[in-house]
């Protein structure tokens, strides 16, 4: 695998680079030796005394992204805390990931029975859908609706564009917009 590092706010040392490598060495069993993986490694500014600190694993394969992010006091429990998030992500899609890219490797690709079992017995479902009349408003407004509801996102019409629009909280606690283009 091919690792790219991204550090935003981090100056990585060699040797957490060295450790990570490492670690990443696992995931190889999984892919081909041109697959490319973006770690991203961020400090993050907080108002506690704590700093906390980000890595973002991300996997491209050939329209699919396998991503995992972890955020904890050290940078070095969080590669431990991502890569089984990765490979958990790897287990329960692999079908999928077979048939999407020729990067995976099908052929040595084994995954021990009792997981699988595990895997089917947790399903998701839909349990709620819900439907409301679209209202269009400014950007402004939608955002004073947010805070309204108390919820993380809020889906309305723009009426500068007059498109559907989301509008959701971001971890920063700052605002982030989706715009749908037909």
């Amino acid at each position: 695998m091919k690792i790219d590092y991204l550090c935003k706010n981090y100056d990585a040392s060699e040797k957490l680079k060295t450790v990570i490598d490492k670690k990443i060495q696992k995931l190889d069993k999984f892919f081909e030796d041109d697959t490319r993986i973006k770690i991203a490694l961020k400090k993050g500014n907080t108002r506690s005394t704590d700093d906390l600190y980000t890595l973002e694993l991300t996997i491209m394969l050939d329209g699919t992204v396998l991503r995992a992010e972890v955020t904890s006091d050290n940078m070095y429990n969080n590669i431990d805390l991502a890569i089984p998030k990765l490979e958990k992500q790897i287990i329960r899609h692999h079908k999928k990931l077979e048939s999407k890219s020729k990067k995976l490797r099908a052929k040595d690709f084994s995954i021990p029975g009792d997981i699988v079992e595990e895997e089917v017995t947790e399903e998701k479902a839909l349990v709620k859908s819900k439907c409301y009349t679209l209202i269009p408003m400014s950007i402004d407004d939608a955002i004073e609706e947010l805070e309204l509801v108390g919820h993380n996102f809020y889906v309305f019409l723009n009426k500068s564009t007059n498109s559907i629009n989301v509008l959701y909280v971001r971890n920063d606690g700052n605002y982030g917009l989706i715009e749908t283009v037909v």
